[in-house]
């Protein structure tokens, strides 16, 4: 029996699924991040390989069996990072066709035919949608410092200078500061400020996790946080909804990435700026995950 691999690979995990001719999953992988801007070809082509060998030791299947892999990879959307993305897959995959997507294409393609948008908030965040035409249209998802507002990375980067500046207003360290300095095992802020200057991406969106936790539990300063971080959301929903000619249209829009469902707070306050940028939208889920729609893809 042939198999397809299908990756969904960001800038916290990667995620595979190992799929037979029928279609069907037969076993699942998930290994560190791989979005290759934020950390490099090799390192995101060893969490790929990583993440295959465990769904293909999971299900007791050879590499060989193996035909083609996709593969859905934030950090992939300029031509230049993307071919060389996929001539390091090509190496690491010998004699398996290789179909590389953004992380976006293969969100969008995991809502179906027709009409849709698709809101990825994760590590980073971005907004992608389709019109009637199959025409796309994409905001965001160009990593910091130029994009990714309303994303993990920006709230743990938002929720550090918040607690900074209480310290420095009432001379004394906020609840959500301690929570922070505690999560992240640091004695005080300038340590956390060496560690985030060196590894970003090893401390901003670590701390998604406890302003999630501390909005849920009422903390104010928690909450405004995420509730600009839902506005911004929202705001690249309306750029790609308006751009595509849905603003007014009872489109689906589906919620994608690591910061979906950690909050009820934050999932509320989200759900209403994209009710807000696209009054008639429903919203809800994909038909399927980014790594299946990716290895269907592969399939064609």
């Amino acid at each position: 029996m042939d198999y397809v691999l299908g990756f969904d690979g960001g800038g916290t995990k990667t995620e595979c699924v190992l799929m037979d001719s029928a279609g069907v999953i037969v076993a699942r992988g998930v290994s560190g991040p791989s979005n290759p801007t934020r950390v490099g070809v090799e390192a995101a082509t060893r969490e790929i390989v990583k993440a295959a060998e465990l769904a293909l030791r999971e299900a007791g299947v050879a590499r060989n069996s193996v035909v083609a892999l996709g593969a859905g990879l934030a950090g992939t959307a300029q031509t230049e990072m993307k071919e060389r993305m996929r001539a390091s897959l090509e190496s690491a995959f010998p004699g398996i066709v290789v179909n590389l997507l953004t992380d976006l294409e293969a969100a969008l393609a995991a809502t179906g035919e027709g009409p849709a948008i698709v809101l990825v908030a994760g590590t980073g965040s971005a907004a992608i949608a389709r019109d009637g035409q199959g025409k796309i249209w994409r905001a965001g998802g160009y990593g910091p410092p130029f994009s990714d507002e309303g994303s993990a990375y920006d709230i743990g980067s938002r929720a550090v200078a918040r607690a900074m500046k209480e310290r420095e207003e009432q001379g004394a360290e906020s609840i959500l500061g301690k929570k922070i300095l505690e999560r992240l095992g640091c004695a005080a802020w300038s340590e956390l400020q060496k560690r985030a200057s060196a590894e970003p991406d090893q401390v901003f969106p670590l701390i998604f996790p406890i302003v999630a936790a501390a909005g849920d539990g009422g903390d104010a300063t928690a909450r405004r946080i995420l509730q600009e971080a839902a506005r911004q959301l929202g705001a690249l929903v309306k750029i790609v909804a308006d751009h595509a000619g849905l603003g007014r249209e009872s489109v689906p829009i589906a919620k994608t990435g690591g910061t979906v469902g950690r909050s009820a707070f934050y999932d509320a306050e989200v759900d209403r700026a994209l009710t807000q940028a696209v009054p008639h939208a429903k919203i809800g889920e994909l038909q399927m995950t980014p790594a299946e729609a990716a290895a269907r893809a592969a399939r064609v």
